[in-house]
């Protein structure tokens, strides 16, 4: 939103070497420069990505190899890129591998699409050799325990940098998840079995932080709140939202009210996402509180600080990590299935992603919130027109996280008006086969729908973060 800026995420740390093998230079002469320039240039494309680029230079042999190790190793690198310029041996790169505790990308990027076999000697077809070393260190890192992934194409191969680009965004996610602090306040929805969570799984599975939070966090923060930056605050939601007929005075007064304390309450809190609910009783202030969250969330959630409803940590992350690709990712649950136009129809009451909205969001006045306490004002929107994505933590019997992925298209049709987030969305198939593949990969009720097709992200992800995918597909 550009009335409420995003945030800036910290930038993900890419360690950057690339190698030879060092007897080959006495032998030809011309082949270092040459293969030189290709590492400065593989240097400058990788520092095009909105990353931190620690190139440790050339190397030549084992020793050169143990010297890089340390320099990345005590650079605290989230992804280690070992460019293959030529034949080099696996001693020069698995140290780098094992020390560095950072996932590994091997790339081989020849000078051009294809070498000029009539006139090539000996040293200039070894420029063309990264593809050589490639089983060699795959083999190695195999029998030494390292995963790793590769990317092999030409030097300006557009497709391959694509695939670099790819680890790269997975690695920043991956980053996000282990530096992440993540609130978590309040306490569960009664009897919802599937958003309970083991707080321990969350850094088992993603490292990060969990922050317990009481809603007397939120409520002594709300409670300093002046009357300037309430109605500063108004005036914020006045030029965000269209504001429906509904919307009652003193309601927004207090979810402004409560959005000022909620942003003090994550800066004081250093907090990257927020997961909440509190049922409260009678009007009481917890119940207020809980009742006055949604614009203060939405806001939040705009600015790339996902929030989450019903105390579901787990879609806050899927929240964040589709929020880290770019896709936004609104807090999202089936609501009906439309046989007659072959769309599945899923959002919620609650926070929504205003970033992907297909118009202005419609602030709506509530007498009540359904199967909640407390009434107020509410989000209502549909996601942008195009190709979606919906995304998902599951957690199996073993406790581990997989990720559960479907792709499909939001379209145009009725919506209901009930101050919910909204949206058709056409999975290509019948809408009730769907809704069983979907529930069937052991989903929770919720989840994030994000726009774009990010499934090959999500794939990158989840290799570097050692889950599982399931794709759900017509």
């Amino acid at each position: 939103m550009n009335t409420f800026p995003r945030i800036t995420p910290r930038r993900v740390k890419v360690g950057l070497v690339a190698g030879g093998l060092g007897a080959y230079w006495p032998q030809f002469p011309d082949l270092l420069p040459q293969l030189q320039r290709s590492a400065e240039r593989v240097s400058e494309r990788m520092r095009g990505f909105d990353a931190e680029i620690v190139d440790v230079g050339f190397i030549s042999d084992a020793q050169e190899g143990a010297q890089a190790a340390e320099k990345l190793r005590a650079a605290g690198c989230d992804l280690i890129v070992g460019f293959l310029t030529t034949y080099m041996t696996a001693t020069m790169l698995v140290p780098i591998a094992q020390r560095s505790g950072a996932p590994v990308l091997l790339i081989n990027l020849q000078p051009t699409e294809s070498m000029d076999h009539a006139t090539f000697d000996t040293g200039q077809w070894l420029a063309y050799c990264g593809a050589c070393p490639l089983p060699e260190m795959a083999n190695a890192f195999t029998r030494c325990g390292i995963p790793f992934r590769s990317v092999s194409g030409y030097l300006e191969d557009e497709r391959a940098w694509e695939r670099i680009g790819r680890w790269i965004r997975a690695a920043g996610v991956r980053a996000a998840l282990r530096h992440g602090r993540h609130g978590l306040m309040g306490h569960l929805y009664p009897g919802m079995l599937d958003v309970a969570t083991d707080l321990t799984l969350v850094s088992a599975n993603f490292g990060g932080h969990v922050e317990v939070l009481e809603f007397d966090d939120l409520r002594v923060r709300t409670e300093k709140v002046s009357d300037a930056e309430t109605r500063e605050r108004v005036e914020l939601a006045r030029e965000v939202f269209e504001l429906a007929e509904s919307v009652n005075e003193e309601d927004l007064a207090w979810a402004a009210r409560v959005s000022v304390g909620l942003d003090r309450l994550v800066a004081d809190f250093a907090l990257d996402s927020l997961a909440y609910y509190h049922r409260g009783l009678d009007g009481e202030i917890h119940e207020r509180l809980g009742a006055g969250m949604i614009l203060g969330a939405s806001l939040l959630t705009a600015r790339g600080i996902p929030a989450a409803g019903e105390y579901e940590l787990r879609t806050s992350l899927a929240m964040l990590i589709m929020d880290r690709l770019g896709g936004g990712g609104s807090f999202t649950e089936l609501q009906a299935l439309d046989f007659a136009r072959g769309h599945v129809e899923m959002g919620h009451d609650g926070p929504a992603h205003l970033a992907i909205s297909s118009h202005r969001p419609l602030l709506r006045g509530l007498g009540v919130y359904h199967g909640k306490r407390g009434w107020g004002v509410s989000v209502e929107f549909d996601v942008k027109r195009g190709p979606v994505t919906a995304f998902g933590l599951r957690q199996a019997r073993d406790g581990g996280y997989g990720f559960v992925v479907s792709e499909g298209e939001v379209v145009a049709g009725p919506l209901l008006q009930i101050g919910n987030t909204t949206s058709r969305v056409d999975f290509g198939c019948d809408p009730g086969e769907w809704t069983d593949a979907w529930s069937a990969s052991g989903i929770s009720h919720h989840w994030a729908l994000g726009t774009g097709h990010r499934l090959a992200d999500l794939r990158a992800v989840a290799d570097l973060l050692g889950a599982e995918v399931t794709h759900v597909r017509p």
